[in-house]
């Protein structure tokens, strides 16, 4: 067993804050703002960048890594608001597609703005372009190594 030497665990450690509260502020300006939350905002973005604003929901779990089930509860909440709605995939039954409404499209405009400004405050504008650049570039090597197959 190696343990984490001081300097290690401290990066660690702010990495876990990182992780625990920009994901809580976004949520907190996207609820605030919008009444969404943030996997709500995330389906409708996914949705308003896919062709004709559809995508299967097996597609949509994985890009927004949430479980089919977890999904399914978060478009079941979307389509309540008018925001989202199901229907068979016409190329074939076995699958569900998520086609984002109008007034999907419209909400998620009104939200964008906002979330955009707070995501520029918290992270784009602290950050060097080369620091950005080299944070995602880290972000992508640690989700390289991280098996994703379970969210299904």
């Amino acid at each position: 067993m190696r343990w984490l030497t001081a300097e290690e665990l401290d990066s660690w450690l702010s990495v876990v804050r990182l992780m625990t509260w920009l994901p809580w502020s976004i949520d907190q300006q996207l609820q605030r703002d919008s009444k969404l939350g943030m996997v709500e905002y995330q389906v409708l973005a996914m949705l308003s960048g896919s062709s004709d604003r559809t995508m299967r929901m097996s597609s949509l779990a994985e890009v927004t890594n949430a479980s089919l089930s977890r999904l399914s509860r978060v478009v079941t909440r979307l389509e309540r608001r008018g925001l989202v709605q199901r229907e068979s995939d016409p190329t074939d039954g076995r699958f569900t597609n998520a086609i984002l409404t109008e007034d999907g499209f419209q909400t998620l405009g009104e939200a964008a703005p906002g979330h955009v400004s707070l995501v520029r405050s918290l992270v784009v504008d602290v950050l060097s372009p080369e620091q950005l650049r080299r944070l995602g570039r880290d972000a992508d090597r640690i989700m390289a190594r991280i098996d994703t197959s379970a969210i299904s």
